[in-house]
Parts: C-alpha cells; structure tokens; sequence
C-alpha cells in the first residue's frame, strides 16, 4: 500500500451496503505500510461464487475525532479468489474517479484455526513479526455448540469477534469472544413484578382478615392498605409499559434513569472467550457484564439502598413510638415473613396427604399406606415446629389486645401490649395434653413411645391476659388427631398382616370389609382424618392473622419513608436476580455434560463471585449493598422466591437423581470491589473507604468457608484443571492477605477472586455503574490475562492483544449499543488516576454521555 496508508492496527465495521468492507487505518507516525485484517461471513449470509465483494480504504486523520479522508477501493469475486493461485489476489485500489491508482490490497483465503509442525501459513515470517494480531468480525450468530437451541432460547444478537494471537513457541491460537444480550434481562423483572402485584393483593386480604380492631388499629390499617394499593397501581403501571416493548434484550446505560425501567438490569451481557490451540482442546471463559443493580430513578441525594436501610432500622424504634405501634426488629419481622409462607406452603399439603391417605387405604396395600402416612407426619411435624416460636405467642396476644374494648389490666392507658422483646421468652411449662383414642372396639390406644408427638410442652402460649385455655386445646389438637389417625392407620395394618398368609393378594380395603362393617372403619378414619385437616387449618388460621398483625407494624413504621424504599428494594432486588439467573443459566447450560459439576451443583451448589469496580465516593459508593445477593430477605420485605430454569428432556435426563427429583439449588454470592477512578483516590486521600474493606473481608470469610466446605465434600476430580499450579488453597491465602493489607486500589484482590471462583467452578460477574468502560476495560484485562497464563500467550505481545481486544473487539461494540458512539467515557484525568492495565489504548476514549 502506498506511505499514505500506514499504520500499525486498523479495525472493521460493516458499510450499510451489503458485503461491502471499509477498512479505516490510523495514521499514527509509523512508517511500516503493512496491516492486516480479517474478515468473514456469518453462515446466514447471500455469499456465492458470484458474489462480487468490494473493500473501502480509509485514512483517518484524526483518532479521537474519528474524522477520515477516502483512499480508494477495489472489487472481486469469490469465484476469483476461490480460483486464483494460492487462493490469494494481488488487487490495484484505484480512487473515485477511477484516474489513478494509490495502493495495493491483498486478499487471500486463510485457514483459521490449527497450524500443525511444519505447515506454512500464507504471509511470510517478516508479516508475521511486524503484524501478530489479525483481526476478524462476523454479528450475528455463530454455526457451533455455543448456539444450539438451549443457548439460543436465552442469549440473542451475538456479536463475535476472532482473533489469532502468537505463542511463546512461535504457534498461533485462535482466540474467538462473543457477547450476547440475555432475554433475562425484561423476563425474570416482568415476572417478579407481577408476583410483587400478587403478593401485596395478599397482604392487603391479610389485614383485612385480622378482623375487627380498635379504631386506633383500623386507621393505622387503613393507611397500609392505601399505600399498597397505589404500589400496586404503580407497579401494573410499570408492567403495561414493559409489555409494550419490542427490539433489543437489553437496557442501555444511557436509559438508566427512565422509570419505567427501573427493574430492568443494566446493560446485561454475556460474554465467552473461546480458545483454539495446537494439539489442545477448546478452552472457553465466561464472564456475565452487568450495571450495579441501583434505583438510578429515583437518585442518590439522601443516599443509596445501603444507607437509606441503615438509617430507617435505626429509626424504626423511634416510629413505632410515635405511630403507637408494636416495634420489632428486623429479624422478627423476617421470622413472620417465613412463618406466613411456610404455613401457606404446608397447610394445603397436609390437606392432600391426609386426602391421599385415604384413598390409600382403599385402593392399595400397607406398605403405600405406611409411606404416605409417613409423609403426613413429616409435614405436620415441620408445620408445628415452624409455628413453635416466642414471636406467634406474643403476637396472639399482641392482636388480642388490639381487638375493639380491650383494657390491659397492667396498662390501662397503653394501645397496645408490651413489645415483643420484653415479652418472658421462658413461660412456665404445663402438662402435655394426654392424647388418647377411642378405637373402633372400645380399647383405649394410647400413641406409641417410638413416635414423637408433634407438639411440645413449650409450644402453648402462657400469657394471663390471653384466653390461655383456649389455645391449648387448639395447639393440643393436631397432636391428638394426628395421634389418632396413626393410632388407627396401625390398627388397620396390624389386621393386614395377620391376615397377609391367608389373602396375600387382597388390598387393605378388602381385609376391612371382610371382618367389620366397612361403614364403620371407612367413617372412623374419614372422621379422624377430616378432624387433623380442621385442627390444622384452625391454627394456620390463627397463626397468619398474628403474623399478619407483626408486619402491620413494620408497613405503619415505614410510613415516614413513603413509597420509596419498598420500591427501591424491590428494584434493586430485581435487577440482581435477573443478572443472576443470567449467569446461573449460561453456567448451567455450559456444564450439562460435566459429571463433576453437577455432582458439585446438588452437593455443595456454585459460587457466583461479582467483581465490582465502584469507587466509595459520591453516587457509585450509594450503589454498593453489604448483604447477599440471592437471599430475597436481604433486599425488600418479600418472601422467598424460586427460579425455575427448563431444560429439554435429554438434558434433563443426564442430570443426577437429585436434581431431577426438584432438590433446591443453592447459589452463595459474593462481593469483592475495588474503586480504580479518581473518585476513589478522593476516597482513599480525604474520604473513608470502610465499606469497601468491610465487603471485601466479609466476603473472604463467605469464600473461604464455601472451598472447606467443597473440599469436605467433593474430591478434586469434580474440579476444572489449570495450567497454572497453584492451587485453590494457596490462591485463597494470598487474597485473604491482600484484604487485610493497607494498599491503594489494590486490583490484585479482584484478580484472586476471579482466578478463584473460575477454580471452583463458578459463576463470574463484573460490573460497575454502567457495565460499559471500567467494566469493558476489567474484562479485556481477565481474557489477555488467561491467555498469558494458560494459553501461553507471548508475552511480547500482551499489551499488543490487549489494545486489540479493547480497540476492535466485543466491549466497544457494547459501547457503540449503549450510546452509538465508539469511544469509551474516559478523560485523561480520570485515566491518570486508573490503574496502569486498565487504561484503553489511545483513540479510543473521550468525553461522551454514558
């Protein structure tokens, strides 16, 4: 090419017309006028031997401005380079005009992928010192196992880019990243909305179920309830408007403020980096981008979700006095929370057992019998035991008296009972009710030794202001029924086996008939059966509305902070759970044929490590949340939730037995950030930088404990195998010393942790406010980093493929979707104060709107 065209790295985009290439160089003093790039076609293109392509070059006079000036350009056909010798063509570039020529291009069909001992490659050793990283560009969808149907169902508009960068033996690899978009990002918030709109319908049902109350009481309820129904109206508001959306799967970082796209993550991707080398199996890495989850619509001037939770416990005492409410803290309002969601997941399924029971009975012989009795006693016992706590017996008594003319007899003048935490948390024990049933032939039974009742003396609530009586017989009551039934259920069995040698074909059902009136044993146990569902259903009763009335309180204390911070919470939650089921999926649907994986998903569960890159300085340290990212309780006043993710049938058949059988999978996150802006040089000068030390030491101990845990577990077979020798116990040491150590923007800790998590099989994260530049530059930073360590990457090149990545690859397309501009939002003052490797190359940043 003519000295007009010299430059040491260009970059590829696609001219609107079709198979037209621009190729623009930068101008940047160098005196080589050699370049290379590649270019392919994606399956789904028109591309036939007629196909004629034509190549634009373009000199770019200005880097940072991306302002440039027409060169010229050529054109051919497949057929004539298919048919050309070598499979290369030596092509003129002529100008518009067509008067002059001005530079040579070639083309040649290169094999990408191994170079095996001995084989040449098309350009010569003197190319190959000058220019190591040849570059190539395909959107759209790839023709591998990355985009099957299953992959395909979740991530859409893959973008991919391919390299091929030199090894320390003088070998290439092909290194090929691809980012997609995840349909996650609106799903998972749009479902989650919806059970938001469910779940608060229920608790507005709730406080209308407490019944009567003091006129005190009802107006406190009643504007609870108001305030949920315009959240409710709110949230169906914000529904109907993300129904309406079409187009990409994504939120932009320049959208992060609207809205009605507050529960939507921002700027969610995926990205995998895939490695080809010689005589070596593919390698690939995930990594899940995402924006820190954070109401950016509603702003950070009184703070963030961190400290507006903070401010509002430590101010919760302070509004319960002054509404002349019940206080509890936060972990008796989270025990009521479970308490109503255990009884509403348990009461309906001891009514099906004991329905199951008995048809048991009478179609089948003992031994279903034995098993569904079995299961009946299993979720009785968990239900009476999930409601034997001091906070149901004081709030019985809490809502007792709220009723309407009620008077305390020690405190006349008090709306309501004493707090919760004075309550006695020892109240006297009284005599266990003696259960005993009066079987069908006059004998007494009393229940057997080996079978623990239920319920326990501690279980009654003992309060001399409650009708104390009445609760005993109401708790004593499943125990007895239960009791009962099972009494009765070992009559019948005890019949059926002595009568197993004579009819040993014949179903229980027959063995009744043929020695009592069936009427009689079929309406004893329907009685007995029909008693334990009544008892049960009695004390579910009793138990929601004191649940209920805790939670009234918690609604009434938070009315000081309005709308706000439930929806906040509820926010920030969702765009944390849809990132998170993002990566949990694409980790999941990676790992389906690897045995040790899902040994170690239903024994142990996966780590989800996030990686953030905030500053503890002004609006990025207010989206910073010290808690666990998938504890649903952690984030808003909500209960648990379950994801499920479908697989097809043959993937689901292969998964271990657990797994198919509906075993919960447990997913521990944990946090590890590190500020790298000149925010956090402010912070760490004249600032405090506490949280972040707080949330790295934290999640060291989380992190630590999970590897002890898997090591008890699991032996190191399940594990992935690593180039690099150090293992996961050495690597954990030095980032549990990096954590401890006083040192400035200490990136190392965010490097340990991701080699760690990798090791054990986990699910990687990185953000920051936008998942755009910081984010872009962590990324390419881990990829060349892999590369280097397990690849082999030469290391004269490291800098050279990292400029590559940042300048022409996936992360500033991210940058070009979020605000239509190639450049990532950095000035030369903030990239003084960055860290040395994660400053983009030159051309590529300026100020823009982010």
């Amino acid at each position: 090419m003519s000295s007009d065209m010299l430059a040491d790295s260009c970059w590829l985009i696609y001219h609107p017309h079709p198979l037209t290439l621009c190729l623009f160089s930068f101008l940047q003093g160098t005196r080589d006028p050699v370049f290379l790039t590649g270019v392919s076609f994606p399956p789904d293109w028109p591309v036939y031997s007629e196909t004629l392509i034509k190549l634009s070059v373009y000199g770019v006079n200005d880097g940072q401005q991306q302002t440039s000036n027409f060169l010229g350009s050529s054109s051919f056909s497949v057929a004539d380079l298919l048919q050309s010798k070598d499979q290369q063509l030596s092509l003129s570039l002529r100008t518009a005009d067509d008067s002059a020529t001005v530079g040579t291009v070639v083309v040649s069909r290169m094999k990408m992928g191994e170079i095996e001992d001995g084989e040449v490659d098309h350009f010569t050793t003197d190319m190959h010192r000058k220019c190591t990283l040849v570059y190539e560009s395909s959107h759209g969808s790839v023709n591998d196992k990355d985009n099957g149907p299953i992959m395909n169902a979740v991530f859409k508009n893959a973008v991919c880019k391919v390299y091929r960068f030199q090894t320390v033996d003088s070998k290439w690899m092909l290194v090929r990243e691809q980012m997609a978009e995840c349909t996650l990002s609106f799903s998972i918030p749009k479902q989650l909305i919806a059970l938001y709109i469910q779940e608060d319908t229920c608790r507005i049902q709730e406080l209308k179920d407490l019944g009567e109350l003091s006129p005190h009481w009802d107006n406190l309820r009643k504007d609870v309830i108001s305030r949920y129904d315009q959240i409710i109206k709110e949230y169906q508001d914000t529904l109907a408007e993300l129904e309406k959306l079409t187009g990409p799967s994504f939120k932009p970082s320049c959208s992060k403020g609207q809205k009605y796209l507050e529960f939507i993550p921002i700027n969610l991707h995926t990205q995998r980096m895939r490695v080809t080398c010689p005589r070596k199996t593919d390698s690939f890495y995930d990594v899940v981008t995402v924006g820190a989850p954070a109401a950016h619509s509603q702003g950070f001037k009184n703070g963030g979700l961190q400290k507006l939770l903070s401010k509002y416990e430590s101010e919760k005492k302070s509004y319960s006095t002054a509404y002349q409410c019940i206080y509890y803290p936060p972990e008796q309002t989270a025990k009521a929370r479970e308490i109503l969601c255990v009884v509403s997941q348990l009461q309906p399924h001891i009514s099906a057992l004991a329905d199951q029971l008995l048809q048991t009975a009478q179609q089948s012989s003992s031994q279903p019998l034995r098993d569904v009795l079995k299961s009946l006693e299993e979720k009785t016992e968990q239900f009476v035991h999930a409601l034997k706590d001091e906070l149901v017996k004081s709030a019985l008594l809490a809502l007792h008296a709220a009723r309407p003319g009620y008077v305390s007899k020690s405190q006349s003048s008090a709306p309501s009972s004493p707090a919760p935490a004075t309550a006695d948390p020892h109240p006297s024990a009284t005599e266990k009710p003696h259960s005993v049933c009066n079987n069908v032939d006059g004998s007494q039974t009393p229940p057997r030794e080996s079978r623990a009742s239920p319920v326990h003396s501690d279980s009654i609530p003992h309060h001399k202001e409650y009708d104390e009586e009445e609760w005993d017989r109401v708790w004593a009551s499943v125990a007895k029924s239960l009791n009962c039934v099972i009494a009765l259920v070992d009559k019948l069995q005890e019949q059926d086996n002595n009568n197993q040698e004579s009819a040993p074909s014949h179903p229980l059902a027959d063995v009744i008939t043929s020695h009592s009136p069936a009427a009689v044993w079929w309406d004893q146990l329907g009685i007995l059966v029909q008693s334990l569902k009544e008892c049960v259903a009695d004390v579910a009763e009793r138990a929601r509305r004191s649940m209920s009335f805790v939670l009234l309180q918690e609604a009434v204390c938070s009315t000081a902070q309005g709308l706000q911070l439930q929806q906040r919470r509820d926010a920030v939650f969702s765009q944390a759970l849809a990132a998170l089921a993002c990566g949990f999926v694409m980790r999941l649907y990676a790992g389906l044929e690897d045995k040790g994986f899902l040994r170690q998903l239903h024994a142990v569960g996966l780590v989800a490590q996030f990686e953030s890159l905030l500053s503890t300085y002004s609006d990025c340290g207010n989206m910073l949340v010290l808690t666990e990212f998938g504890n649903v309780t952690c984030f808003c006043p909500r209960d648990r939730y379950t994801v499920e993710v479908p697989l097809p049938h043959h993937a689901f058949q292969t998964l271990p037995d657990e797994l198919r059988q509906g075993k919960p999978l447990r997913v521990l996150p944990v946090l590890f950030n590190v500020g790298i802006n000149e925010q956090q040089t402010i912070a760490e000068r004249f600032g405090d930088i506490s949280l972040q030390e707080r949330i790295n030491q934290k999640n060291f101990e989380i992190l630590e404990g999970y590897y002890k845990s898997l090591t008890n577990t699991l032996p190191s077979e399940c594990l992935p195998c690593f180039q690099t020798q150090t293992d996961i116990k050495e690597l954990l040491d030095t980032l549990g010393q990096n954590v401890v150590t006083k040192k400035r923007k200490n990136v190392e800790i965010l490097w340990l942790a991701g080699m760690i998590c990798r090791r054990m099989n986990g699910i990687r994260f990185t953000s920051c406010k936008s998942a755009k530049d910081r984010t872009s530059m962590s990324v390419t930073l881990e990829q060349c980093s892999l590369l280097r360590d397990e690849h082999q990457l030469n290391k004269d090149y490291f800098v050279r493929a990292l400029d590559c990545m940042r300048r022409e690859g996936c992360r500033i397309e991210n940058v070009q979707k979020n605000i239509k501009c190639r450049k990532y939002a950095f000035n030369m003052l903030q990239l003084m104060a960055f860290p040395k490797y994660y400053r983009p190359p030159e051309g590529t940043y300026g100020k823009v709107d982010s």
